[in-house]
């Protein structure tokens, strides 16, 4: 019997297709060396240049890291410009209606040189218990400060509260009793009258909501020598005492509010008004230098928020984002008081001062011209 030969078995070769890795599935062909196994996947070799970087490494650039902070920074601008508006159009205080027939027309503050008229109240509240403190009415004016900015101009001048003019219907008088009689339209056309200069545009500071805006910026530096002030009756009387030693000190807004009120300083007996214009001249440059310290724009939407309740204004939101715009590029002017080169008792026994009118002209023209 023949022994049948049976026929060697027949194979069939598949290649293997790419994976979705992009690496190939070795097959028997391909599995042929010596260690390699059936089905083992060979990788690529990679790409020349290193690994593609994937994910947010992808998309972090430096063109993109800077064009993303610099839209964080607009928004966070506009986001405190649009809070300024809104807070101005629904906290600002307008002045008495007669102000605006006192005041004279000009450009838009930050084009066009403007004369600002800082005014300042003694008026109390009505809970206050200092003695003589005024709780209605107008009040004296404690502040009388003109600012000229705009188009480049940058210049103060201060005018002491004792400075006797003369106030229509009223003959000889302190110059900050025309606001007493009046209010600020009547200190407004006094003071122009007597200085011969236009006055454009009142800020007077609410001294109520000043403390919130100088917390909002997060404090100011003020440097001076001894002051022991004790505003409202003190602390014993429900007021307030200020205490600083001679250098520079970090105020919060009820220590900012009591320097710009002082009328008294207690260490200082002697001082006099030329001094207390000085020190709310010096408070003001401290405010312009830290509304421009870099802590202050991480404060900008606060600061926005608190400055319109701040201050009772005949100007617009718009029109005071223009005056602060000046007054932040304008540089910061010397310190001047119109100094007084007499003294005189008035009727009613109190001593005033009186200044010349040559040396009132000679302020007038290096005020116009700063």
């Amino acid at each position: 019997m023949t022994a049948q030969r049976e026929d060697p078995p027949s194979y069939t070769r598949y290649r293997a297709r790419p994976s979705l890795r992009g690496e190939r599935e070795a097959g028997p062909a391909q599995a042929s060396g010596p260690g390699s196994r059936r089905g083992e996947r060979i990788p690529r070799k990679p790409r020349r240049g290193g690994p593609r970087a994937s994910g947010w490494r992808r998309w972090l650039k430096p063109r993109r890291i800077v064009l993303g902070l610099a839209g964080l920074i607009l928004a966070w601008v506009v986001l405190s410009l649009v809070l300024f508006l809104i807070s101005s159009h629904f906290d600002r205080i307008s002045p008495p209606g007669d102000v605006a027939a006192q005041l004279d027309s000009a450009g838009f503050p930050l084009t066009s040189a403007n004369n600002i008229l800082v005014l300042g109240s003694d008026r109390r509240q009505k809970n206050s218990r200092e003695p003589g403190a005024e709780t209605s009415g107008f009040g004296r004016s404690d502040t009388i400060m003109l600012i000229r900015t705009g188009a480049g101009h940058a210049a103060r001048l201060s005018i002491p509260r004792d400075t006797v003019i003369e106030i229509p219907g009223h003959g000889l008088q302190k110059i900050n009793a025309a606001h007493a009689y009046g209010g600020p339209a009547e200190s407004i056309s006094v003071i122009k009258h007597w200085l011969g200069i236009p006055i454009n545009h009142l800020v007077e500071v609410n001294f109520e909501n000043f403390p919130q805006l100088i917390d909002a910026m997060g404090g100011v530096n003020y440097t001076s020598g001894c002051v022991l002030a004790r505003l409202d009756g003190g602390y014993i009387r429900g007021g307030y005492t200020l205490r600083l030693s001679p250098g520079t000190h970090h105020l919060d807004g009820k220590a900012a509010l009591a320097v710009a009120r002082t009328r008294e300083n207690l260490c200082n007996p002697g001082e006099n008004d030329l001094q207390r214009e000085e020190h709310q001249q010096a408070l003001l440059t401290g405010i312009k230098q830290q509304l421009l310290s870099p802590g202050s724009f991480f404060r900008l939407p606060w600061i926005a928020w608190n400055t319109p309740p701040a201050v009772i204004s005949d100007m617009s939101g718009p029109t005071l984002l223009g005056l602060f715009a000046a007054l932040a590029i304008s540089g910061t002017p010397p310190t001047r008081v119109l100094k007084p080169t007499g003294a005189i008792t008035l009727p009613s026994g109190e001593d005033g001062l009186t200044v010349s009118e040559s040396a009132r002209r000679a302020a007038v023209a290096q005020f116009m011209s700063g």
